[in-house]
Formats: C-alpha cells, sequence, structure tokens
C-alpha cells in the first residue's frame, strides 16, 4: 500500500512581470532598445510612442514618486546643507534633498563613447592580411575567446580543436591553431595571446627594431633569451658580469625591454560598440540636476486599433484569443519598462544625495557607499540595485562613469571622518609617482606615510590597493642606476 506523506516548502516563486521586470532592468540602454525592438517585432499590438509625455498624470497610479520619465529631476542646493548628527528621524527626513520636476526639461547632450571592441580590433586587422579566409577567422574566434583576462593563451590547443569540430571544422589540427595564435600575436598592440611574458616583450621588442639602435637592442634580445630570470629579479650586477657589456649598454638594454608594454591593452571594456549614459547630471548656478537618457523610442504604448477590436468583439474566436493573450503581454511589457524607469530614476536621486560632493567638486570628493546605503534610502531590495546599477553609465562635468564607481568600502581618518577606499589610492598612487626611483618605497613606507596623512591602514592593505593598481614591489620598481 503506497505511503502518504505530508511536508512543508518553502518556495520562492516569481511572477512573469516580476521576472520580466528584472530583465529589462539590468539592461544597458543599448542593450534594452534592441530588446524594445524586437518586443516591437514579435507583438503586433505594441507601438513606439513617438512623442514624450505631455503629463504626469499617465504615469501607472501606483507610482510613488509621480515623475515623468524624461524629465529634469532637480536638487535644491539648500536642502543639501549637512544634517546635525544629533537631529531627530523627522528632521533629518526634512532636510534631505528631494526631486522636484518641470515640464518640458531643457534639452542636454548625451555622450555616446563609440568604440569597437578588442577582439573586433584585432579580427578587423586579420581579415586585411593575405591567406586569411572564413576558417582562419573562426580558428582566431575561438583563440581569442580562451584568452585570460590579461591576455594570455593558457588552454591547450586541443580543447580549441575539439570546440572548432563541434562547430563544424572538422579539417582544423593543432598546427593551424599554433600558426593563428602566432598571427594575432603580432598584431596591433603586439603579444595577444602570448603564452608567457617573456614571448610577449620578445615579439614586442623584434617588431619595434629598427626603433633603437642595433647593439642596444641585440642586448635586450640576448637578455630576454639567456637571462630571463636575472633581468626579471633585477639582478644587474649579475648581468653585467655574465654579458661583459659596458655598463652604458647594459641600462639602454634594460631601457628598451621596460619600454615594451607587459599589458597590452587586452580587454579594455568589451561591453559592446557605444557606451551611452544613461543619466547626465550637470551642475548650473548652484542647482545639482539629473535626466534620464529615455529618447522617445524607448517609449511604447498598447494599439488602441486592436484593444477597439477586442471591445467590438468582431473578429473570429481565434483572433479574439490571440488579441487578449498579446494584450496581456503588451501590458506587462509596458509595465515593466515603467517600473525600470521609476527604479532608475530612485537610484539616480539617492547617488546623487550620498555623492553630492563628487558631482559638483570632482572625483577627490568621492565618500565610501555600500549598495545597502541605497537599499534602505530607496526601499528597494539590494539585488535590485545590484541590477539597476550594472552596466549603467551617468555623463557628469567630469566624464562618463559607470555607476559601480561610486561604492567603495569605508576607511576612518585620525579625525575620525570616512573616506572612500578609492581616494586611498589615489594618494598611494602619487606617492609612489613622486617617489624616488633610486629608492622606492616599500609597503611599510607607504603606510607610514599614509598615517601621516591621517589614514591609519595595515601594511596588508596597502599591499592589497597596490596590487590592484597593478603597481609592482619596491624591488621591481627601482632604477637600475
Amino acid at each position: 500500500m503506497p505511503e502518504f506523506r505530508l511536508q512543508q516548502k518553502q518556495k520562492a516563486l516569481l511572477s512573469v512581470q516580476q521576472i520580466l521586470g528584472s530583465q529589462l532592468l539590468q539592461l544597458p540602454l543599448v542593450n534594452l532598445e534592441q530588446r524594445i525592438n524586437e518586443e516591437l517585432q514579435e507583438n503586433p499590438l505594441l507601438e513606439a510612442v513617438e512623442g514624450a509625455r505631455d503629463s504626469v498624470s499617465e504615469l501607472p497610479a501606483d507610482s510613488s514618486s509621480g515623475e515623468m520619465f524624461d524629465e529634469l529631476d532637480r536638487f535644491s542646493k539648500s536642502s543639501l546643507k549637512e544634517q546635525e548628527r544629533q537631529a531627530s528621524r523627522e528632521e533629518r527626513r526634512e532636510s534631505m534633498p528631494s526631486f522636484s520636476y518641470e515640464k518640458g526639461g531643457g534639452e542636454h547632450f548625451f555622450q555616446a563613447v563609440q568604440h569597437d571592441s578588442f577582439h573586433e580590433t584585432l579580427l578587423r586587422q586579420l581579415t586585411l592580411q593575405e591567406d586569411v579566409g572564413r576558417e582562419e577567422i573562426q580558428v582566431a574566434i575561438e583563440i581569442l575567446g580562451n584568452l585570460d583576462e590579461d591576455g594570455y593563451f593558457s588552454e591547450d590547443p586541443s580543447v580549441i580543436v575539439d570546440g572548432l569540430r563541434l562547430g563544424g571544422l572538422d579539417e582544423v589540427e593543432e598546427q593551424d591553431v599554433e600558426n593563428m595564435r602566432r598571427m594575432i600575436l603580432r598584431l596591433d598592440p603586439p603579444g595577444v595571446a602570448a603564452l608567457d611574458l617573456r614571448e610577449r616583450l620578445l615579439t614586442q621588442l623584434e617588431l619595434s627594431l629598427r626603433e633603437h639602435p642595433a647593439a642596444d637592442a641585440e642586448a635586450a634580445r640576448d637578455i630576454l633569451l639567456n637571462h630571463y630570470e636575472d633581468f626579471i629579479h633585477r639582478r644587474f650586477e649579475r648581468l653585467l658580469k655574465k654579458l661583459e657589456l659596458p655598463r652604458a649598454r647594459l641600462e639602454a638594454a634594460v631601457a628598451i625591454i621596460t619600454g615594451l608594454d607587459p599589458h597590452p591593452g587586452v580587454f579594455v571594456d568589451e561591453g559592446g560598440h557605444y557606451i551611452s549614459p544613461d543619466f547626465v547630471v550637470t551642475y548650473e548656478n548652484g542647482a545639482l540636476s539629473a535626466s534620464l537618457n529615455d529618447r522617445s523610442a524607448l517609449s511604447v504604448r498598447v494599439s488602441d486599433e486592436y484593444r477597439d477590436l477586442l471591445k467590438t468583439r468582431k473578429g473570429s474566436k481565434d483572433d479574439r484569443q490571440f488579441i487578449r493573450r498579446n494584450l496581456q503581454k503588451a501590458n506587462e511589457f509596458k509595465s515593466a519598462l515603467e517600473t525600470r524607469r521609476q527604479t532608475l530614476l530612485k537610484v539616480i536621486e539617492s547617488l546623487m544625495k550620498h555623492q553630492y560632493r563628487f558631482f559638483t567638486d570632482g572625483p577627490s570628493f568621492l565618500q565610501p557607499l555600500g549598495m545597502k546605503t541605497l537599499a534602505a534610502d530607496t526601499g528597494l531590495d539590494i539585488s535590485t540595485i545590484s541590477r539597476a546599477v550594472n552596466g549603467k553609465y551617468v555623463q557628469t562635468r567630469f566624464g562618463v562613469f559607470e555607476l559601480k564607481y561610486f561604492f567603495s568600502g569605508a576607511l576612518q581618518t585620525d579625525e575620525g571622518e570616512d573616506v572612500s577606499s578609492k581616494i586611498i589610492k589615489q594618494h598611494l598612487r602619487e606617492m609612489i609617482e613622486a617617489e624616488d626611483g633610486r629608492k622606492p618605497l616599500s609597503d611599510d613606507s607607504l603606510a607610514a606615510a599614509l598615517a601621516s596623512k591621517g589614514f591609519q591602514i595595515a601594511r596588508r592593505t596597502v599591499a592589497k590597493y597596490r596590487e590592484q593598481l597593478q603597481i609592482p614591489v619596491a624591488r621591481l620598481r627601482k632604477k637600475i642606476f
């Protein structure tokens, strides 16, 4: 006889609307345009709105802020005064900055930064070379897709061959992969897809031989080929003895090598062809304002023609079912777009509130900020904040910044003030750039120098920040002579 049991389980069930809203929220502007165009093609009940909104009442009734999507959102300068810690919660709330809205907001220039991805730049160079056909390009694409974050090729060629054969290229051999890797190695910038740093430097040196005196370049090549370990560990006195070179010649050879690029700009921003800022923040006449980059093409509405057709009950039963089904999808998509807009406005409002000095005075005034703070301020979940800032950019008077830039950890000065870790890194970089090359500062010395500026930081923290800035240890920063 079968046994029956009762069990209690908790499951997080998301509605279609919630899933769609989350998907749209995390899309950058360019991808959002593509997604909307796809929806317009698939759903005949949706149509693009050509003109901007002209009334706030068109927003959903449950909208908490009641703002127009493409209006100007302003901060009052007087409302951004520093609050006293002893003030009550109600007093603090009254003095917090808030948006005010003006119909027909002013025009703003949104800077779209065009760039090719790193892969596309390399592939375009390959297509201009002789004896490079469709199959060779596919091999190159597979190789580029298997480089590490610094552009080194650490994968076994057999893995590339297997991947290509799964894609239909049955005649590709490991030697074909190696030949293409060596071809990529010599593209601009040279050194991409190298097996290690030595191969990268040797490739760059070979391609730049004409730029240096022959004797100096030959000495540099000899160092990389036969005395690489001594060079990496900066054992220059030992190199002088082994190579039997004049000191000036060794200095020139080492200068050639150190002038090569160990990180040839690999994978700098692979996010697409354009960086279109989702917001523009301006500071004029003492007022800080933010506009959401909402072109009319990003607005949709449900076609009145199909609504009327459904009301009149004309057409067959299948036609009416088709209209009802797509009408629901159209309303869900339109509502998800509105939710995305409201969420982004809440995020930029809170971000401007907490990073006011950054937007008015510059990056050196960046404040420590966590996503928890914005979540508490806006009433949104941290996961929603994370999706909202992912891949989004804001255009400021100091440049275009990704929203993630504004989040960083906090460190306290001797006066008890919180300072962003990015500011500490900037001080660290400036001190290293200004150091005596013959006596570079150790991590302990850097920690002591930061302490003299009021930043009490452990040596291991200094080492971590230095590594994040890709700055080598003091021994490797020391000048030769």
